[in-house]
């Protein structure tokens, strides 16, 4: 199965019809159906492009906003009349994808960004490696056709050290852990165990860290996790959220959290695989 190359300009590549796999994961003319999560807080000006880069074949688009003091929810509505619109119940982008997750209908859920420098005309590639097997399709600068316009000396030496220590504790072999263009079925989302989206005061996993939480936890889980190469180009318009240092620290504190967390899981299954069912029933 051939996958589809992204193009510049119109003419972006659909979704591809596909034979959805064997467990049960239906769709739309022989293909799953594909839920795309846009976060976004003051974006209105970078919209249109993350538009404009849409392929067709797309089932469903959830726009969470974050309290925009912008037109960005205005612009929204106009691009994409039909889609799903939630503002996010607290702060930060593990949030608004949270929130985004509750809202979502379809077989396959894509997060993409919003300030256009995650080409949405990818989609199809992810969703392609889904389709052929994969539970995540972990989109990665650093393989295949991979490669980013945007990252900075600082933050790719902090993102290999970050993504080193993963590997090493988690036993896993992603190549680029920070990068939160992502796509896995939406099956797979009680896994990931976030915060509930009712909770009003702020929550571990609402910030950036959200990336790392969901790669570590899907991998731990023992599911199947296939890296798909993607460029990264720069932001257009407007400032990033992001902060190297104080976001990076925030990662690596997310590490050591999902360190207890798997032990800590995996004693509890150890736990159950002893215990005498005989003795719980009568």
């Amino acid at each position: 199965m051939s996958i589809p190359t992204p193009t510049d300009g119109p003419g972006t590549p659909a979704v591809p019809t596909v034979v959805p796999p064997a467990d049960g994961d239906a769709g739309r003319g022989g293909r799953p159906t594909v839920s795309v999560i846009i976060p976004a807080m003051n974006e209105a000006k970078n919209l249109p492009f993350v538009a404009s880069r849409m392929p067709d074949g797309i089932d469903e688009i959830v726009f969470v906003d974050g309290n925009s003091v912008d037109d960005t929810v205005a612009v929204a509505r106009s691009l994409w009349p039909a889609a799903t619109f939630v503002t996010q119940t607290r702060g930060g982008k593990g949030n608004a994808l949270a929130c985004g997750f509750a809202a979502a209908t379809c077989d396959i859920i894509v997060m993409i960004d919003a300030d256009g420098s995650t080409d949405p005309a990818e989609i199809p590639l992810f969703v392609e490696a889904l389709v052929g097997g994969a539970d995540l399709a972990k989109g990665s600068r650093f393989v295949g056709r991979g490669g980013s316009s945007d990252i900075t000396a600082l933050r790719n030496v902090g993102n290999k050290g970050l993504n080193g220590l993963v590997n090493l504790v988690f036993r896993t072999q992603f190549s680029d852990l920070c990068y939160g263009y992502n796509a896995f079925w939406r099956k797979h989302v009680p896994l990931i165990e976030l915060p509930p989206i009712e909770y009003q005061r702020a929550q571990w996993g609402d910030g950036f860290e959200i990336e790392t939480v969901i790669n570590v936890r899907l991998a731990t889980s023992g599911l199947n996790i296939v890296e798909v190469g993607s460029f990264e180009g720069p932001r257009l318009h407007g400032r990033s959220n992001l902060n190297a240092y104080s976001d990076g620290m925030r990662v690596l504190r997310t590490i050591g959290q999902e360190w207890n967390h798997w032990r800590a899981t995996k004693d509890i299954r150890k736990a159950s695989a002893r215990a005498d069912v005989r003795e719980l029933t009568q």
